[in-house]
């Protein structure tokens, strides 16, 4: 399912300053951890599945996970360090094509964008399927995502060019979280800390609503008045409140195993 990319090599690097910054270097354990999280959590799907990061002080670089190699296997100095034209900048291996043409193009086309977590998790993606609204504003969790959200209803096959990578940039416009029917989800943040909190709420909120659903009962909304309110005082404290999950997490990682950081 996973199509490698010819990756050329590095251009002239004169210009461009050490890649071994203490923030380039937090940059990577953050994004390798979330990767390491992802798989714990099951949001991965074989080596299909991609996440990225715009490289603190280089916004013409990004981080990205190397093609072949499992969530659970990717460490901080495992990823790769990419320019939006194709260069390897820094790293051994090659990007997944669609991994490349995505968010190259994504981080490319919206500064805004510092992370971008691309899977095909199973409740966000169950909610991918179905006709109509995929997310419903049914519970307090959901609610984080209030207006955030935007759904690409025309899946294209795999994104291996950048038409593809830009229709999909086009597409998330000024949403966080992008469904992308028949496909997957993309999860747009900040910061990592950010996207991997949005990522894992989002899941959440997926899961939940799967659950509502199958009891076949009617289910109940949130008045647009209640869920605008509470969305806002989600928004008050959400950078702070995902950079302590995010924390949390990586205590909890390193208590369970050793390496990860390396």
């Amino acid at each position: 399912m996973a199509h490698s990319l010819s990756v050329a090599g590095a251009p002239a690097l004169s210009h461009i300053a050490r890649l071994d910054s203490d923030a380039v270097m937090q940059a990577r354990l953050e994004l390798a951890a979330c990767f390491q999280l992802a798989a714990q959590r099951g949001y991965e799907e074989g080596v299909c599945n991609h996440f990225s990061a715009v490289v603190p002080g280089h916004d013409d670089l990004f981080l990205v996970n190397p093609y072949g190699y499992a969530f659970s296997e990717i460490t901080a100095s495992r990823l790769l360090v990419c320019d939006f034209e194709g260069h390897l900048i820094a790293g051994e291996g090659q990007p997944e094509a669609t991994a490349f043409y995505i968010h190259a193009r994504l981080h490319r086309s919206k500064p805004r964008v510092k992370a971008a977590f691309h899977t095909h998790m199973p409740n966000a993606t169950a909610l991918c399927l179905i006709e109509g609204p995929p997310l419903l504003w049914l519970g307090q969790t959901a609610l984080k995502f209030y207006g955030r959200t935007a759904v690409d209803e025309n899946y294209n096959g795999l994104a291996l060019d950048e038409s593809e990578g830009d229709r999909i940039a086009e597409a998330m416009g000024d949403a966080d979280i992008l469904f992308l029917k028949n496909h997957g989800v993309m999860v747009a943040g900040a910061s990592i800390a950010e996207a991997w909190d949005d990522l894992y709420y989002l899941e959440r909120a997926a899961e939940v609503q799967l659950k509502a659903m199958s009891s076949n009962q009617p289910l109940k909304p949130v008045p647009h008045e209640v869920a605008q309110r509470t969305y806002e005082q989600m928004r008050l404290g959400d950078a702070e409140s995902a950079r302590a999950h995010l924390n949390s997490s990586i205590r909890i990682l390193r208590n369970q195993r050793n390496g990860f950081e390396q």
